[in-house]
């Protein structure tokens, strides 16, 4: 019996439903809770006494084990007077010179600001009327002494309660805390190292700019400011996560944007509850329409030109703190196929570009099903050379067909995700000779043929030219599907598959706009669709996202011509 349960706790574990874990007796005392009902019956408001906001913001920091919360406590001089107070910011997110040269040595240092007799009102405006001199006095404040005389910072607010100074102090902010006072000062002094703006690492780029998005928001809301150059470009900002309260950043062309578009995306971001998000990936399953099929709703974009064509086109971009990509929304299946450098092209050569990838997408999605058909159902259709020729590379093959592409676009898969986990300079190493040595190994094994390692190299290139990374991915995913539906049933159950396929891409909605517009349902529109005009007849946005101003251009936009 003994050695019965010697074996169960070796190798069985049972929940247990209680645990031996012993707190100090104090601890009830002294937690600090962060649960809903704790939470209400903690302080919102800021209290006059110093020693009270003193000890809450002790508590709320934990201060006793955070090295990086700094409490700065002195005396401050105001008209002759000192005042208790104390300063509150994190080390490594503020800058120490702003803080010594323009919030401590106002205040601490002696000056015609604060030195003058304590006794004198402050004359605010002065007329003469018939010899008779009118003044008007207002007595002492020291709250509004303080703002108006003491503290030359650029950005300085006057908070209330402790969360919106604490929101400010969590991003690099300090607070300033006057003895006697109910209102604390949020002072924007942010120092932290951020990366500086460089050129984009995943979108190509020939004849844009070349900048791009970095993890600040403030700097990417500054890029666009510095392209779109208009005072109707809004910026609102809307804080996401109970406990992380990421800033992000909704922006549009209030005279162009749909206010119908823009009220979505914004209910959408204000009714997010969840604790964290920390990318903009995080925010793009969240407020994004339900999806079965895995098709990216919104566009993602790290290049400042990109996003600001978008807004002027009259979509809303939404920018993650921490995160160098923004979203547009809404995004149709025509947006996944084009690049940001299209427009920089002749429309020649732009729209053979986007012939390239319309074809590229087929072959990724559709390739491998069609030669499974063909070689299981449909050989007929190969020419009679070409059909001995595949027939006598898979003589020696034990395995049917099926079995080698599945094998093969799995070992392709690996590949890839192996090239892209391995750091950069073996990546494409890793990727290269992997794709040639297993191919030839295979085929010099009799494993596969060598014609199926031209389909699968054909389709992993083709997949390679998709822009939308995203898109591209859902393509690769679905393609494995159209290989068992044409293994299955050929020609058949490929076509049926297509039918469901599109049906359920014409049935998506992004942010209420169909995926498949202006194709289905068509819209009737003298904008471009899917092949670009030359750029003297682009002359209106694309009427399905109903923007308030539809003309671009002038009808005869290059009058020098007449």
């Amino acid at each position: 019996m003994d050695l019965k349960k010697v074996f169960n706790n070796l190798f069985t574990w049972q929940d247990q439903e209680e645990y031996d874990f012993r707190l100090p007796e104090n601890y009830s005392e002294n937690k600090v809770s962060t649960s809903e009902e704790d939470a209400n019956v903690a302080p919102k408001n800021i209290f006059p006494s110093i020693e009270l906001n003193l000890e809450y913001i002790k508590t709320r920091y934990n201060t006793l084990i955070n090295s990086d919360i700094i409490i700065r406590e002195f005396n401050l001089l105001a008209r002759g007077k000192q005042y208790k107070a104390f300063l509150l910011f994190i080390d490594g997110m503020v800058d120490t010179d702003l803080i010594n040269n323009y919030v401590l040595k106002p205040l601490m240092l002696r000056n015609s600001a604060n030195t003058f007799d304590s006794d004198e009102d402050r004359v605010i405006s002065e007329a003469k009327t018939n010899n008779i001199t009118v003044r008007k006095v207002k007595k002492f404040d020291i709250l509004e002494h303080i703002s108006s005389s003491l503290l030359p910072q650029n950005s300085v607010s006057e908070n209330e309660t402790f969360e919106e100074l604490i929101n400010g102090i969590n991003s690099g902010n300090c607070a300033l805390f006057v003895d006697t006072l109910n209102v604390a000062f949020n002072i924007d002094v942010k120092g932290f190292k951020q990366r500086s703006v460089d050129s984009p690492q995943n979108e190509l780029v020939i004849k844009g700019p070349h900048e791009a998005f970095v993890e600040n928001i403030r700097t990417n809301t500054s890029l666009i400011r510095r392209i779109v150059n208009n005072e109707n470009l809004i910026v609102e900002n809307i804080e996401v996560g109970n406990i992380t309260k990421t800033k992000c950043a909704l922006i549009y062309m209030k005279d162009i944007a749909s206010s119908d578009l823009v009220a979505e995306v914004e209910y959408r971001l204000n009714n997010l509850k969840v604790d964290s998000v920390l990318s903009a990936g995080e925010l793009e399953q969240l407020i994004s329409d339900s999806n079965d099929l895995g098709l990216p709703k919104a566009l993602s974009t790290e290049r400042p030109d990109t996003a600001s064509r978008h807004l002027l086109q009259g979509r809303v971009i939404v920018i993650v703190n921490g995160t160098p990509f923004a979203l547009i929304v809404p995004a149709t299946l025509v947006d996944f196929l084009s690049t940001p450098e299209d427009v920089n092209l002749k429309p020649g050569f732009a729209n053979f570009l986007k012939g390239i990838r319309f074809l590229a997408a087929a072959i990724t999605l559709l390739l491998p099903g069609i030669y499974v058909a063909i070689t299981s159902y449909h050989q007929e259709i190969f020419p009679t050379e070409l059909l001995f020729s595949i027939l006598a590379s898979r003589e020696n093959v034990p395995f049917p067909v099926i079995v080698e592409i599945l094998a093969m676009e799995i070992a392709f898969e690996l590949i890839r995700e192996a090239s892209l986990r391995v750091p950069s300079p073996i990546g494409s190493t890793i990727g290269i000779v992997g794709a040639l040595v297993i191919g030839e190994a295979a085929v010099s094994a009799s494993i596969v043929s060598p014609t199926l390692i031209i389909i699968v190299a054909i389709t992993a290139i083709a997949s390679s030219a998709i822009p939308d990374f995203s898109f591209g991915f859902h393509l690769r995913l679905f393609r494995f599907l159209f290989i068992l539906l044409g293994y299955m049933a050929g020609f058949l159950g490929i076509s049926l598959g297509l039918f469901v396929y599109i049906s359920m891409i014409a049935n998506m909605k992004s942010f209420g706009l169909t995926t498949t517009i202006p194709f289905s349902p068509y819209v009737r529109s003298k904008a471009s669709k899917y092949f670009l005009a030359p750029i003297w007849k682009r002359e209106h946005r694309p009427a399905y996202l109903d923007p308030k101003i539809s003309k671009t251009q002038d009808n005869i936009s290059m009058k020098w011509r007449y």
